[in-house]
């Protein structure tokens, strides 16, 4: 039988205010959550406080801290790392992104598509860029053996390029994989790959009868 090395929870991050509004955050707009992303948030802790997460890891952006406070608050060991940050969307990020405003957005989205990868908005970063910081960071989370369950909280284009590489697929294709906020990929990394368990399950929010 094939032996499970680490089990990870990947996680986005909780809704903003800009996600609301349409507003390209990146990694260069450092939103806190709103009053949906907490409630996000509280949801997922609830669901999923009773598992043993030896660690957790973030983004160095607050949206992703924001989004696990409650198991950071149970005195789980967290590190954030700027690996895990959204894409930089350069000049377009605080703007926002609408097919009638921006055609050089959407332009670019279906150049990747096409797999020109390199590609990217002036003064940001390309898919492969972020991959490749992408690997530094997990090459040092996978160096933990000690940690066997982990919970990673990240954003949406940058786990599209991380779910990538760990399936061994060609960046063209990151579109493939569906994000929502605080959506679980279940991850278990076996001996010779990683296997996804759990793909982009959302959270149940529960509100009090008015």
């Amino acid at each position: 039988m094939t032996k499970i090395l680490k089990t990870i929870y990947l996680i986005r991050h909780g809704e903003t205010d800009f996600n609301r509004l349409g507003i390209v955050q990146g990694s260069g707009v450092d939103a806190d959550l709103n009053d949906l992303g907490r409630a996000q948030a509280k949801a997922f802790f609830e669901q999923h406080q009773d598992v043993a997460f030896d660690k957790i890891y973030t983004s160095a952006l607050r949206r992703t801290w924001q989004s696990v406070e409650g198991f950071i608050e149970k005195g789980i060991h967290w590190e954030k790392h700027e690996g895990l940050n959204e894409i930089s969307w350069g000049i377009k990020e605080g703007k926002r992104i609408t097919p009638s405003e921006d055609r050089t957005y959407y332009h670019l989205l279906k150049n990747w598509k096409n797999g020109l990868i390199h590609e990217k908005i002036e003064a940001g970063e390309s898919p492969v860029e972020v991959q490749q910081r992408q690997v530094k960071a997990l090459e040092y989370i996978l160096s933990k053996p000690e940690e066997e369950t982990i919970l990673i909280c990240m954003h949406g284009r940058a786990m599209r390029v991380l779910l990538c590489h760990l399936q061994g697929l060609d960046l063209k294709l990151m579109d493939q994989f569906p994000h929502q906020n605080l959506g679980l990929y279940k991850i278990l990394q076996m001996e010779t790959h990683f296997h996804i368990a759990v793909r982009n399950l959302g959270v149940e929010l529960v509100f009090p009868d008015s």
